[in-house]
């Protein structure tokens, strides 16, 4: 009986130590990274757009009431090199009430790279090339509950900071188009 008191003393105290001897400067600086509902994204022409994350979905508040397609995407994802003709299609159709915002999932791309990627497909939306990128692509992601292991192309479309559907891989244009007539009330 002494033994198994012992040795729940033991076990509780080894519990109790490896739960406080936690880093609290990594937990501080990730508690300031997760706190925060705002992301500044620099596209290629550098104008900077400011997204912000609401609890049912992300604004750009520089397209305040229009209809928002976050475009998550690579420029080497062929669906994704398919896709862009039509989401430049569709915001020439709708520019006054849609923003297309293409968001590279690739670290440190360069500019000129992305520049050929709009001029060879046609993506004639901005494509934002930031640091910000990741941060906000993760967050996109955790707030679609889709993990981080999610295939692209990935498109979430808002109205007002609240989402109106989401799409991994190629998507008929028609489909987008419908969605987009919904979210303006056509």
């Amino acid at each position: 009986m002494l033994k198994l008191s012992f040795l729940t003393s033991l076990i509780a105290l080894s519990l109790l130590l490896s739960a406080c001897s936690k880093d609290e400067s990594t937990s501080d600086e990730a508690n300031s990274i997760l706190s925060t509902n705002e992301f500044l994204l620099t596209g290629l022409d550098n104008t900077q757009y400011t997204v912000k994350k609401s609890p049912s979905g992300f604004s750009v508040t520089e397209a305040a009431g229009k209809v928002i397609i976050i475009d998550i995407f690579a420029t080497w994802c062929p669906p994704c090199q398919a896709e862009a003709s039509h989401l430049s299609s569709l915001q020439k159709k709708y520019k006054d009430s849609l923003l297309v915002l293409g968001v590279t999932v690739e670290n440190n791309i360069k500019n000129k790279k992305l520049q050929k990627f709009r001029t060879e497909y046609h993506a004639n939306y901005p494509l934002v090339n930031s640091s910000e990128n990741a941060r906000f692509i993760d967050a996109v992601a955790e707030k679609l509950k889709i993990g981080s292991n999610f295939g692209i192309p990935l498109m979430a479309m808002y109205k007002d900071g609240v989402l109106i559907n989401f799409y991994q891989g190629a998507v008929e244009e028609e489909f987008l188009e419908s969605d987009i007539k919904k979210a303006l009330g056509l």
